[in-house]
């Protein structure tokens, strides 16, 4: 582009200081994990939360050539047909935020990522659904004990904040666009991954037009902990948090450097 500048990539974040969000302090830290990734691979984040003001979602908006659905709260269970039935933190402030993102991004057929929230928000917005509440799967308590969630490849990792995580594996689904990612550079198809969600995709619960591109063990059987568009389009969700590298395997830079440079030829095409 000219000027030598990036692909500018909206990157939907939690607000700092929501109610009920936390130490906006932690906030920031985690919010800038996101930013750090979009720009360590070329791309400039255009950071947008739901309490920035109107003109400046709609400039992020005007400009935008990618979205980064980043991970946060629950997404509200009216958005997908069903009542509170585990559901916790929702914010919904956040959900009209980036239902508009999604909107504006389909509407131009800009490329999007999703991670964690981001993995169900796109599952929600195409028309699927969540289940609200899944074991094993979220930050460990001092109760959990060192099993982890119980399967091959699991157990505990901390974050860069000092946090302690899950980790469990994830199987890719061989043919789909994020296998011919991350599966030259893992070896096997198989990866062990952070895990820190409590809510899920079920193969059920995928939207029309989705498909299942990675799954892993929940007491609920498998579940999708990635998917992706059908079609040309890239639009792709991981329930885990590649940001975190400190507990992401290496393969995942793959990922961010291919979607960064999906948005960089998105960029290319509109301005040409």
């Amino acid at each position: 582009m000219a000027g030598g500048r990036g692909p500018r990539i909206v990157v939907t974040l939690a607000a700092p200081g929501r109610a009920g969000g936390g130490d906006p302090a932690r906030t920031e830290a985690v919010n800038a994990r996101y930013l750090e990734a979009i720009r360590r691979h070329g791309g400039e984040p255009l950071p947008l939360h739901a309490q920035m003001p109107a003109d400046e979602r709609r400039r992020a908006f005007a400009a935008m050539t990618g979205l980064l659905l980043s991970g946060g709260a629950d997404i509200a269970p009216a958005r997908y047909g069903q009542t509170a039935m585990g559901a916790r933190d929702v914010d919904e402030a956040r959900d009209e935020l980036e239902a508009e993102a999604w909107a504006m991004a389909a509407e131009r057929g800009l490329p999007v990522l999703g991670i964690c929230r981001g993995h169900q928000a796109i599952n929600v917005f195409s028309g699927g659904a969540l289940v609200q509440h899944v074991d094993g799967h979220d930050r460990p308590s001092a109760e959990d004990g060192p099993a982890g969630v119980g399967q091959p490849g699991s157990g505990w990792a901390r974050d860069a904040l000092g946090r302690p995580e899950r980790r469990h594996e994830l199987r890719l689904v061989p043919g789909t666009r994020l296998a011919r990612i991350l599966a030259p550079a893992s070896g096997t198809g198989r990866l062990v991954v952070n895990s820190s969600h409590h809510q899920a995709v079920r193969p059920a619960d995928l939207a029309a037009g989705l498909v299942a591109a990675g799954f892993a063990w929940s007491p609920l059987g498998e579940i999708v902990e990635a998917l992706e568009a059908e079609g040309e389009r890239f639009v792709v969700g991981v329930q885990c948090h590649p940001e975190r590298t400190e507990t992401t395997p290496a393969a995942f830079e793959r990922l961010w450097r291919v979607f960064v440079d999906t948005c960089r030829g998105s960029a290319a095409a509109r301005a040409g």
